[in-house]
C-alpha cells in the first residue's frame, strides 16, 4: 500500500527545487522583481532575499499621507480631516477583499483609496502622490485582483469624499471671523505678544463623524474665577509658566518645549509605531488608521463648541490683571480661549484610541521628534506617558491652567470612547 505521507513530502521537495531554479533562472535574466512574478506565476512561494524585503504598503501609504498633509498651512483640524476622510475610504475598501489573491487587491484598494482622496484633499500635492500609486502598482502583479482593488479604492475614496462634501471643516469655515467679546473677569481677550483674533471658533459648527451634535459631551463650567481651585491653578501657572521662572526645572522646560508643536503633527510619529508594531491583517491596521483620525476630528469640534461656549480667559491674561502686568508665559499663547485645552483633549483621545485597538502598551520602545524642538527625540513605552506630559508642558509653557488641560483629557476620551461604540456606523 502506498506510503501517501512519504509522496507529499516528494511533492514538497519537488515544489521546493522548482521555485529554486525559477529563482535562480529569474535573477540571471532580470534581478529579483522577476523572482517574485515568476514564482507567484507558478503557483508557488519563495523566500525573499533579506535585500528585499516585501514593502509594508499599510506603512508606505502612511508615510506618503504624513507627507501630503505637511504640506501647505492648512490648520490643523482641516489636515486631520484628510487623514480621516482618505484612510476611512481606504479602511472600507480593504474589508471587501475577495477569497483569490486577496493580498493584491488589499494592496490596490488602499493605495488607489487613499491616493483619490489626497489628491482630491491636497492637489498641490497630487503629482506626488501620482508617483507613488504608480510605485505601488507597479508592484502588483497584474490580474483581477488588483483591478478589482483599484476600482474599490476609487469608489469608496468618492464616496466618502461626497458624504463630507461642505462639512464646515475647510480653511475658511474653521476660521471665521470672530468678534472680540467685551473684557470682563475671567472672559477671553486677545493675548500677547500678537493680540491675534480668536481662531478656530468655526470648528464648532462643522458636522462630525460620528458625534449627533458638537456639545454632546460638553465639560461643565470652569472653575470661578473667585474660587480656590481656580486660584490654585492660577498660582501654579504664575510661578511654573513664566518665561524667567526660578522654579521650573530643565527638564520641565524642555517638557514644555517638546509638545508645544502641533498635536498631530507629534502624535503621527505615536500613531505610526502603533501601526508598525501591529500583528492585526491590513484591514484592522488601516481602521486603527481611520478610527483614531475620525475620533480626533469629532474631538476637535468638541473642543471648540467648549471653548467658545465658555470663552475662559488664558493665564496671561488673568495674571497681569491681578496685578502683575509684566507677567510673560514662557511660550506664545495660541489665539483662543483656555477651556479645555485643545493638545490635552487630543492626548485624550489619542490614547483611548490605541489603548482600545493597540494595547495599553506599546510593544516595542518607539521614539518619536518635535517640530518645535528640532533634534532632540523621546523615547516611550506606552500611550499613557505622552498624554501625562501634555498635560504638564501647558502648565509649565504657561498657556493653559491645571484643570483646562485635565478637564480637556476626559472630553477626548469620552469623544473616542463613542467613536469606538459607534464605528460600525462607518461601514454601512
Amino acid at each position: 500500500m502506498p506510503d501517501h505521507r512519504s509522496s507529499g513530502r516528494t511533492d514538497v521537495r519537488r515544489d521546493a527545487d522548482r521555485a529554486v531554479r525559477l529563482t535562480r533562472r529569474a535573477l540571471g535574466r532580470r534581478g529579483i522583481a522577476t523572482v517574485a512574478a515568476a514564482a507567484l506565476a507558478a503557483g508557488l512561494p519563495i523566500a525573499t532575499p533579506a535585500s528585499a524585503a516585501p514593502v509594508d504598503t499599510t506603512l508606505e501609504w502612511y508615510d506618503a499621507t504624513a507627507a501630503a498633509v505637511a504640506t501647505g498651512t492648512r490648520p490643523q483640524v482641516s489636515n486631520s480631516r484628510a487623514w480621516a476622510i482618505s484612510w476611512l475610504a481606504a479602511a472600507r475598501a480593504v474589508r471587501t477583499a475577495p477569497a483569490s489573491a486577496p493580498g493584491r487587491y488589499r494592496d490596490a484598494a488602499l493605495a488607489t483609496a487613499v491616493h483619490t482622496a489626497l489628491s482630491a484633499l491636497i492637489p498641490d500635492h497630487a503629482p506626488t502622490l501620482d508617483v507613488a500609486l504608480r510605485t505601488t502598482l507597479d508592484r502588483i502583479p497584474d490580474g483581477p485582483a488588483k483591478e478589482r482593488g483599484v476600482a474599490a479604492g476609487r469608489r469608496e475614496a468618492h464616496s466618502v469624499l461626497a458624504r463630507r462634501a461642505g462639512d464646515g471643516l475647510d480653511p475658511a469655515d474653521v476660521n471665521p471671523p470672530y468678534p472680540t467679546p467685551d473684557p470682563a473677569p475671567g472672559v477671553w481677550q486677545p493675548t500677547p505678544p500678537a493680540f491675534a483674533p480668536a481662531q478656530q471658533a468655526g470648528t464648532r459648527f462643522a458636522t462630525p463623524f460620528l458625534l449627533d451634535r458638537a456639545d454632546r459631551y460638553r465639560p461643565g463650567p470652569p472653575p470661578a474665577p473667585t474660587s480656590a481651585r481656580y486660584r490654585a491653578d492660577l498660582a501654579e501657572v504664575r510661578a511654573y509658566g513664566r518665561a524667567d521662572s526660578t522654579v521650573r526645572t530643565a527638564r520641565q522646560t524642555d517638557t514644555a518645549t517638546f509638545w508645544l508643536g502641533s498635536s498631530l503633527t507629534l502624535y503621527t510619529g505615536i500613531l505610526r509605531a502603533a501601526l508598525s508594531q501591529s500583528d492585526r491583517p491590513t484591514a484592522g491596521r488601516v481602521t486603527l488608521v481611520a478610527l483614531f483620525h475620525v475620533a480626533l476630528v469629532d474631538t476637535q469640534i468638541a473642543t471648540s463648541d467648549a471653548k467658545y461656549t465658555y470663552l475662559r480667559w488664558r493665564p496671561v491674561t488673568a495674571i497681569r490683571a491681578d496685578g502683575d502686568p509684566g507677567w510673560t508665559p514662557l511660550h506664545d499663547t495660541p489665539a483662543h480661549p483656555d477651556y479645555p485645552s485643545g493638545h490635552n483633549t487630543y492626548a485624550g483621545a489619542a490614547e483611548g484610541v490605541l489603548t482600545a485597538l493597540a494595547g495599553a502598551r506599546a510593544r516595542t520602545p518607539y521614539t518619536i521628534g518635535s517640530p518645535s524642538q528640532p533634534g532632540v527625540t523621546r523615547t516611550y513605552t506606552d500611550w499613557r506617558r505622552p498624554r501625562e506630559e501634555n498635560v504638564d508642558a501647558r502648565v509649565w509653557s504657561g498657556i493653559h491652567t491645571r484643570t483646562a488641560d485635565e478637564v480637556g483629557v476626559r472630553l477626548g476620551r469620552d469623544v473616542a470612547a463613542h467613536t469606538l461604540r459607534n464605528a460600525a456606523r462607518l461601514f454601512t
